[in-house]
Parts: C-alpha cells; sequence; structure tokens
C-alpha cells in the first residue's frame, strides 16, 4: 500500500537561515521581555474573568480587593511586655527599612486636634440614628442619657472638653463610631490586642504595589521568615497575614514544581532516547524542548503583558509533547536502513504537519473560553509548540544527520503485541470489544462528579493559614469575600438606602450570623436628617432640667445651642475627608459619569452566605456581590463553553483529516481520541476523583495529542511495528510530563495531570484501530 506522504518533498534549504533568524528574534524579544526581572505573576484573580459588567463593579471589586493585594498584619508578643515592645520597634524600624511598604505602623497616630475638630464640626453628622430619633423625638430622654453617661465610671475619656459639650452630642457621636475589630490604643498609642492573659502588639504593613508584583512577596516572606526566627530565639511569638505571603508561597510553589516536572521529565526522557539509540547525538532532541517553551512564554508576555506561575506549572508538560516531532522521525531508525534524517523526515513530515495542525486546532479552541487561564495556557501550548515543530523541522535534522542503530528489542515487543492484539480480535470482535468498552465508560461516567471551586486553583500552606485563622480570632478581623454594591442618585439616597440594608444586617448580627459590617451610613447621616435635627435642637433646652440641677448655668446650654444650630449640613464627602473616615474612606465610590454616587458596605465573620439571601431585593438600587458563587456558577457555564468550542475543533480536524485518509480514514483517526478522553472521564468516576475545569481542560487535550498517535499508526511509514514502537516512546515521554502533574500540590493542576495521563494510555492502546481496515478502498 502506497502512504499518502511518499510524495513528501524535502524541506527548502533556505529554511534552516531563516530558522535561525528568527531565533536570534526570538532571543532579542525575550531579553527585552525579561529586563527588568521575571515577568511572572502569582496573582490568582488575573486567571479569573472579571466578571464586572461595567467600570463600577469593577472599581467596587478592585477597591474591595486592594486590602488583600497590600495588606500585611503582625502580631507579636513576649511574655516580658518591656522585651515585647523592644521586639515590636525592632521589627517595625526593618519593614520600614526594607524599601518594600509604603507604610508600616504599630501604634495610633492620631491628630488629637484634627480628630477634636472633626467631632465638634461635624457632629450632628456623626450622630446615629438611633440617637437622632431620641433627640428629636424624646428629648427628655437623651438629655437623662447623657446625665447617665456624665457619671458612667468605666467610659472613656470624651476627644471634646465637656464644657464644650454640654448635651453630648459630640461624646456620643464618637461612642457609637463602630470600633473594628478588638484592636485597642494603649495611653503611648501603641495598638495592642488582649487575649485571655496574653497581650498581643499590632503591626499593620502595607506594601508598595501589590502582593503580586515581581520577586516582591518573595522578599516579603523572607524578611517575615528571618524576623520570625529572631523573635522565637527571644522565647517570642510572631504571627503574620497576608496576601503577600500567600502570593509568595504560591510563587515558590509554582516555580519549584515547573521546574522539577520540566527537568525530571525531560532528563528521565533524554536517558530513555540514549538508551535506546545508543549515541549521544540524540540528546540534541532537547532543543525543541527549550525552543518551545520559549516560544510560548514570548507569546504569553507579548499578548498579556505577564506570565501566571500556573501557566509554567501546566506549560511545564510541553516537554513530552514537544519531543514526540523529533522521536516521529527518529523511530523511524528500527527499519528505514542505512537511516539519514532528511530523508526520515522527507517521510514523515505530512504527518507531522498533521500532528501540529490538530494539535494547534486543539489549544487554541480553548482560547476563546472566558476564562483568562485556559486562554493563557492555550496561547503558551500552540505558540510552544510551532515553536517546538519549527526546530525538530529546519534545526534538528541537520544536527544529528548520522547512522543509527537503535536497541532492536523494542521491535521484536512491538511486533509481539501486535500479534497478541490480532489474536484477541480473532477470538472478540471488534464490535465486542468496543461495547465493553462502552459499558465500561457508561458506569464510570455516571459516577463521574463535575465539581469546580476557586480553592483547587491555589496551593494552600497549612501553616500560613492556621496563622490567618488565629489571627482573625484574636483580632477579631473576618473580613468576607461578599459585600453589597449600593447605587443611587445623590448621597442622601445613597445613606438612606444603606441605613435601609443596615438595620437587616443588624438583625443577622443580633442572631450571630454576621460578626459585623460597615456602611457609610453607619458614620455620616443625610444631610437632610441634619436638617430636621438642627430644627428639634431646641427642644434640648426645654429639656435642659437635669443639666440645671448638675450646676450648669443656662448661658452655658444657650451658648452651646446657638453654636449647634450654626452648625450647617456637612455633605458626605466633606466628613469622610476627615481623620474619623478612614476606616470608610475605600467604600465610597464617588459620583458616576452619569450623575449617580456608589457606595460599598463590606462584612466581617459571616457564616453563612445564605442569610444573605434576598436582602439586596426589596431595597432599590442594591446589589449583593457574592463573587466565588459567580465565579462557580461561571465554571458550570465554561465546561459547557468548552466541550463545545472543542466539539467545533474536532469537526474542523475531521475536515482536515479528510485530505490524507478520506471520510473513514479521518473517522477512525479522530475515533481514537475521543474514545480516550471518555474513558478517561470514567476513570476518573470509578476512582472518586471530581472533574474541574481543569480536569475538563486535560480531556480537551487529550483529545488533541491522541490524534498524533492515530495518524502515526494510520500512516504506518516503515510498517506497524515500527509506527508502535514511535508510538510509544511519544507516549511515554507525554506520560512523563503530565504523570509528573498529579503529584503537584495544587488540586486543580493535580487534576488536569490525572485526567491526562489517564486519558494518553488509553490513546495509546486504541491507537493500533485507527490503522486502515482491509474493507477501506487505499
Amino acid at each position: 500500500m502506497t502512504s499518502p506522504t511518499d510524495e513528501a518533498l524535502k524541506p527548502p534549504a533556505w529554511l534552516l537561515p531563516v530558522f535561525l533568524l528568527a531565533m536570534l528574534v526570538l532571543v532579542g524579544v525575550t531579553t527585552w521581555q525579561w529586563r527588568n526581572g521575571p515577568p511572572v505573576t502569582a496573582n490568582l484573580l488575573e486567571l479569573l474573568p472579571s466578571g464586572a459588567p461595567d467600570a463600577l463593579e469593577a472599581l467596587a471589586e478592585k477597591r474591595m480587593q486592594e486590602p488583600l493585594n497590600r495588606d500585611l498584619m503582625l502580631l507579636l508578643r513576649h511574655a516580658d511586655e518591656s522585651v515585647a515592645e523592644a521586639l515590636a520597634d525592632d521589627l517595625l524600624r526593618e519593614l520600614e527599612a526594607s524599601g518594600l511598604f509604603a507604610s508600616a505602623r504599630g501604634s495610633l497616630e492620631a491628630d488629637l486636634p484634627a480628630l477634636r475638630r472633626q467631632l465638634s464640626e461635624h457632629r450632628l453628622a456623626l450622630l446615629g440614628s438611633e440617637a437622632r430619633q431620641t433627640l428629636i423625638g424624646e428629648p427628655e430622654v437623651f438629655v437623662e442619657q447623657r446625665l447617665q453617661r456624665l457619671y458612667a465610671p468605666f467610659d472613656g475619656p470624651s476627644l471634646v472638653p465637656i464644657e464644650q459639650d454640654w448635651f453630648g452630642i459630640a461624646e456620643l457621636a464618637q461612642r457609637q463610631l463602630p470600633q473594628p475589630g478588638n484592636v485597642q490604643a494603649r495611653a503611648d498609642g501603641r495598638l495592642v490586642v488582649a487575649q485571655g492573659e496574653a497581650r498581643w502588639h499590632l503591626i499593620h504593613a502595607q506594601m508598595l504595589g501589590n502582593a503580586f508584583d515581581d520577586d516582591r512577596p518573595l522578599q516579603v516572606a523572607d524578611l517575615i521568615d528571618g524576623a520570625r526566627q529572631r523573635i522565637e530565639a527571644a522565647h517570642g511569638e510572631l504571627l503574620a497575614a497576608g496576601g503577600v505571603l500567600h502570593a509568595a508561597h504560591g510563587q515558590r510553589q509554582a516555580r519549584d514544581e515547573a521546574s522539577l516536572i520540566g527537568s525530571v521529565s525531560l532528563l528521565a526522557t533524554l536517558a530513555m532516547l540514549h538508551l535506546l539509540f545508543r549515541t549521544p547525538r540524540v540528546l540534541l532532541v532537547a532543543l525543541p524542548v527549550l525552543v518551545g517553551a520559549m516560544t510560548g512564554a514570548a507569546a504569553c508576555i507579548g499578548l498579556f503583558g505577564q506570565i501566571h506561575v500556573l501557566t509554567l506549572v501546566l506549560g511545564a508538560s510541553l516537554v513530552g509533547v514537544s519531543i514526540d516531532f523529533p522521536l516521529h522521525y527518529l523511530s523511524k531508525s528500527w527499519t528505514l536502513q542505512p537511516w539519514r534524517s532528511n530523508r526520515a523526515l522527507r517521510l514523515t513530515l505530512p504527518g507531522l504537519g498533521l500532528a501540529l495542525a490538530t494539535n494547534v486546532i486543539g489549544y487554541l479552541a480553548l482560547a476563546f473560553t472566558p476564562f483568562p487561564a485556559l486562554t493563557q495556557v492555550a496561547v503558551f501550548s500552540a505558540a510552544g509548540l510551532i515553536g517546538a515543530f519549527a526546530c525538530a523541522t529546519c534545526l534538528l535534522p541537520a544536527l544529528i544527520d548520522t547512522e543509527l542503530h537503535p536497541w532492536p528489542a523494542p521491535l521484536r515487543w512491538a511486533d509481539r503485541w501486535l500479534r497478541a492484539r490480532a489474536a484477541l480480535q480473532r477470538r472478540i470482535t471488534t464490535p465486542w470489544l468496543l461495547t465493553a468498552f462502552m459499558l465500561f465508560c457508561l458506569g464510570g461516567v455516571v459516577q463521574a462528579d463535575f465539581k469546580d471551586d476557586l480553592r483547587q486553583w491555589i496551593s494552600r500552606d497549612p501553616a500560613l493559614q492556621q496563622q490567618a485563622e488565629r489571627i482573625s480570632e484574636i483580632t477579631g478581623f473576618q473580613p468576607t469575600s461578599q459585600y453589597f454594591l449600593v447605587r443611587a442618585g445623590s448621597a442622601d439616597e445613597l445613606l438612606q438606602r444603606q441605613q435601609a440594608l443596615a438595620d437587616e444586617l443588624d438583625n443577622l448580627v443580633a442572631d450571630r450570623q454576621l460578626q459585623g459590617y460597615l456602611a457609610l451610613s453607619q458614620l455620616a447621616a443625610p444631610e437632610t436628617a441634619q436638617a430636621n435635627l438642627s430644627i428639634a435642637l431646641p427642644q434640648l433646652l426645654q429639656s435642659s432640667a437635669p443639666l440645671l440641677a448638675l450646676g450648669v448655668s443656662e448661658a452655658q446650654l444657650q451658648a452651646e445651642l446657638t453654636q449647634l444650630e450654626a452648625l450647617p449640613p456637612v455633605p458626605l464627602d466633606a466628613v469622610l475627608a476627615g481623620p474619623l473616615a478612614e476606616p470608610w474612606r475605600a467604600l465610597w465610590l464617588g459620583r458616576q459619569a452619569d450623575g449617580s454616587v456608589a457606595g460599598l458596605i463590606s462584612l466581617q465573620g459571616l457564616r453563612d452566605t445564605a442569610a444573605l439571601t434576598g436582602l439586596d431585593e426589596g431595597i432599590e438600587g442594591v446589589r449583593l456581590v457574592d463573587r466565588p458563587a459567580e465565579l462557580n456558577q461561571l465554571f458550570a457555564a465554561t465546561q459547557r463553553e468548552a466541550a463545545l468550542l472543542k466539539l467545533a475543533a474536532a469537526a474542523l480536524i475531521f475536515a482536515l483529516l479528510c485530505l490524507p485518509f478520506g471520510w473513514r480514514g479521518a473517522l477512525r483517526c479522530l475515533s481514537v481520541p475521543l474514545l480516550a478522553a471518555l474513558g478517561s472521564l470514567a476513570c476518573l468516576g470509578w476512582l472518586g476523583q471530581p472533574l474541574t475545569l481543569f480536569g475538563l481542560f486535560g480531556l480537551l487535550l487529550v483529545t488533541a495529542i491522541g490524534v498524533d498517535y492515530a495518524i502515526l499508526m494510520r500512516e504506518q511509514v516503515g510498517g506497524p511495528a515500527v509506527s508502535l514502537v514511535g508510538t510509544l516512546l511519544a507516549a511515554i515521554t507525554t506520560w512523563l510530563s503530565f504523570g509528573l502533574l498529579g503529584l503537584s500540590s495544587t488540586p486543580a493542576v493535580s487534576n488536569f495531570g490525572l485526567a491526562v495521563s489517564l486519558g494518553l494510555l488509553f490513546a495509546f492502546l486504541l491507537a493500533p484501530w485507527a490503522a486502515q481496515s482491509q474493507s477501506e478502498p487505499s
């Protein structure tokens, strides 16, 4: 039978100079891209779709994520308080001297005159809703409560002197401002948290840039590790929490895994090839791997500005796929003697081209899903395969143009395996084997669990997680991923809507379903409410008998009342500009292009997200933003979309294979990877492993790589046994890459490696079925 590739033409001689010139350009581009250090990021958010339909929601999401990206919380304690203070001071000086932080503080550096001035001038705006209602509706009760607070022995001092605040409006406004967490300021300004008998010193630092900038996370992590060793050597304890530490762990873990997977799979592959072909020159097959990795990284950085560490980990598996190209023509040396590289390449080039085209089509189909994670991996892999193919066809044949005499045993094994397979098929025909396989798949697929969770995308450090939980417990800071976005036509309307929502949230706090929240309505009253309060102020003088009995003169009360009545309503942005508003300032999103305003309500210590259901339905302009829930819904939608895209890619691959093989041959070749992916899914079900988004990506990848094995067995250049040996070598090198991914500490990567490894096993076992049957026309 004449192979459809027999008439393939030898590549033109000018290809080598052009390839070398392209390599010079690639090296120059890569050098320029890495000129300021590795453009590698560990920011998980960059792998996720924005999910924000407009600029306002994107701004809200960025504002809520900023503390995660920049803040670092440190707690330090020692049995000796003086030693604890000295250790805290040393650590603070080290943070400031490192140049890694925009700010670092361990004490309350309050501008007391500015705080006192704002309390005095904005007291009517700062007074809480309940106190306003009491003053307007029951002025006698308001004055009586003021008298009780004057005699309360354990209440803290008011910033505004009593002689300037006889009615206690400023003092009550100060008292009613929510105090987030359990952090307190000592008389000397130091920030401390008491937990039983232990007293922790708190240091809060904000990074320059964010937690995912270049190597800054690793530098911060090293600094904290060094400080912890010194503090523990002094018999103290240091706890640290912040997104920067998790980013450093993820970045270091991913780089280590990428290096381990890439190096181990490459070294094992080269050792195997040296054993088989018995010449050091065959080790040059590593060149396509290096060129492919460089090309893929350059493409990603060029398109996205940087490359994610998760892409590097998954891209490390490109080693096994890239090395398949030279293996296709090297394997012909078992029968094609004397073996010369140009002759072998001429015979296998059309098959290599088909393999490249089908792989690229399979990868790029996933580039159009809404997840940047899949897009980046698809671009890296597609560009890397093109670079590896160019190196394997343009440069490598010239470097290993020598006679090869491989170890003959694998050819004998392949021949025995094919004879055993033929004997089995004489006993059990293909329809019965296919039926048994489909029953196996059906039993596994019905047990498959389609599950996705954002936490599977990251490698968690138990020590960091434990420290973060302890800090949350000690300080009372337990931020949640959910928040409310409130829109309105004016600032007053915004505050009214937030107050209506705050009433509902207060019920959750009372039921212990929510630890607390921060809303702009806690800080400032609407201007209309301030005006109503100003009208009701004269009632205070009429109800001031208890104060007069205390010895306060009527002239003093009248003077204060005159001062209060002269205070103008304070707009929200003016209140936010004062020093008291620092915890709330980030919640104000300002005035939008259409004239509307927007603000946020952040939540603390949410026990169950179901408690928030329906709270945003009865109040106009309020929307609950639950990013994890939105992403989990998007995961499911993306799975369906990726499957549809892959079906479209399969149709395109089928049309491409029809050109050399006809529709019957194309159907056989395409059936091999599709059945292999189905078998892998069934195995995941039987093993009780969930199918994640990356697991689905692995199954779709099987359909791309498995086509290579089918094409190799279909063409049978050099005979079926040689084609089977080539398929086995390609499968082993790919298993070495993807199998190691199964050992990754990142659950999504491990699931991906397992799905691909199982699929490629089935692809190898099914590949001989792609060979031309006797009933097909030549």
